[in-house]
């Protein structure tokens, strides 16, 4: 265990033996958006439920619908696997937050010959998204994948059909590398995929399509590879080294990132340089009220995510996610009491 997370459990429990905890029949916490960090939420509320015996309920709609329930105050928190902007934040007077740290994949639906996994570059997989490449044994293809048995069959494309904070990171990722992705298609939760695509809601659609169609490629979060033991590609990096996606490949991106660099939380981790990092690396975000009418009604929430950080980095390891920074994490919760005002003006007490 490091300095840094020594210090910061040392911090949370002088302030636990400070306040008294009020938990009786507690209301659920109340999540929803983004289908990537789902699994996480969901891990993290099983064990923040039984410790703390309030339970968390998380529903995995996409991130755009988390970010419209939020901005409704119908939920206690919403999630998003893109930051929105600032200036959204500040129209809807919302607090956004880093949590996690996840990775999009590609994935295809065959093994290739004897290798076993596909080797593409960034501009080769954006021209396949574009439906600019369209068979499996196209001569852009065959050229990365020498001696690889590539099979002669059409390349269908499964995209998500619901508003996705994994497609923006993936369609962003794409603008990176191509140019023509950029001027032709560009970013975003939804975009206008050329010709004939599959669509699918959230990251469990996709991987059901995918069982079903023939010559298929999509992109799912890395927790989805080895659970539903999927056939990752193997990326080219900026480096130019085909990497396969890993939890080190994220923190390599995290580490080379100005969000660790200097504490820039809205910082992209997309094509990040260094030998073994994962190109397409994001952090997922959760977004809450920062004037809430009580600080009751908003400390519970606070209190899952202050639990989270303080305990919840051993239950994401070998998961596909890594946690953020300790220093990013101590950053935030010292954010909470800086930022969300209650009306109110009662004390925020979710350091319990």
């Amino acid at each position: 265990m490091s300095i840094g997370r020594i210090a910061l459990i040392l911090v949370g429990l002088v302030h636990w033996g400070m306040v008294q905890a009020q938990q009786g029949n507690a209301a659920s916490i109340r999540g929803a958006g983004a289908t990537l960090p789902a699994a996480i939420y969901t891990s993290w509320g099983q064990s923040f439920a039984k410790e703390k015996s309030i339970p968390v309920a998380y529903q995995a709609v996409g991130s755009g619908e988390g970010v419209k329930r939020i901005i409704a105050r119908e939920v206690d928190f919403g999630a998003s696997d893109v930051a929105v902007s600032r200036e959204e934040i500040k129209r809807n007077n919302l607090f956004q937050f880093p949590t996690v740290i996840g990775g999009i994949v590609p994935v295809v639906g065959f093994r290739p010959g004897n290798s076993g996994q596909l080797r593409l570059t960034g501009s080769v997989l954006a021209d396949i998204f574009a439906g600019r490449i369209t068979e499996w044994n196209d001569t852009r293809i065959a050229e990365l994948n020498p001696g690889t048995d590539l099979p002669k069959v059409a390349i269908t494309r499964i995209v998500r059909e619901d508003s996705s904070g994994t497609t923006e990171a993936f369609t962003s990722y794409l603008s990176v590398v191509s140019e023509n992705w950029s001027r032709s298609i560009g970013s975003g939760n939804t975009v206008s995929w050329p010709g004939t695509v599959t669509k699918a809601r959230g990251n469990d659609g996709v991987v059901e399509a995918m069982k079903v169609a023939r010559g298929a490629i999509t992109y799912v979060s890395l927790d989805r590879v080895a659970r539903d033991k999927l056939n990752p590609v193997l990326l080219e990096n900026r480096q130019g080294k085909f990497v396969a996606p890993s939890e080190a490949g994220l923190k390599a991106a995290v580490k080379a990132s100005t969000m660790n660099l200097t504490a820039d939380e809205y910082a992209s981790l997309l094509n990040m340089p260094g030998s073994t990092t994962w190109p397409i690396t994001q952090a997922t975000f959760v977004l809450v009220d920062r004037a809430p009418k009580t600080a009751a009604s908003v400390s519970q929430t606070l209190g899952f995510f202050y639990w989270a950080f303080m305990r919840g980095d051993d239950i994401i390891t070998n998961t596909g996610f890594v946690p953020l920074p300790t220093a990013m994490q101590a950053r935030i919760m010292g954010r909470f009491k800086e930022e969300i005002k209650p009306q109110d003006g009662g004390p925020l007490q979710f350091m319990k």
